[in-house]
């Protein structure tokens, strides 16, 4: 138990949400068809006069990917945490503040709060396992 008592809490919040990242945003970018039920009518329409909604999310499977990186990448330290976990928090306010309530709201909603989490740890100062 002593390990537990030392270990990072940012190491599995960053693992959770870095495994999820990649798994939504590879799937965005193979099976965009998959996620366009879950935008609302009013966004498809706006995001239709700049570009088809499969390319959108294909973009948004690429930024997804790329906040994987962050998370998973332990090499490039602080400041990747802070961006990946700051986007991961934009995003999930904006899905939350634009979606409006759906059957997954409850996920969001966790996902923003262990976004915000990370970023808040990340400013810290932790001498700990990992």
């Amino acid at each position: 138990m002593d390990f537990l008592r030392k270990m990072n809490p940012e190491v599995p919040l960053r693992l959770g949400l870095g495994l999820m990242y990649l798994y939504s945003g590879r799937d965005l970018i193979i099976n965009p068809i998959h996620w366009e039920g879950f935008a609302p009518v009013w966004f498809e329409r706006l995001v239709g006069i700049l570009m088809p909604m499969d390319a959108y999310l294909r973009l948004q499977g690429a930024g997804e990917l790329a906040i994987a990186f962050l998370l998973l990448a332990w090499f490039l330290g602080r400041w990747g945490v802070r961006v990946a976990a700051l986007l991961a928090v934009i995003e999930m306010l904006g899905i939350l503040l634009l979606a409006g309530i759906d059957p997954i709201t409850f996920r969001d909603i966790g996902l923003l709060g262990g976004a915000a989490a990370l970023w808040i740890s990340s400013w810290r100062s932790i001498d700990a396992v990992w």
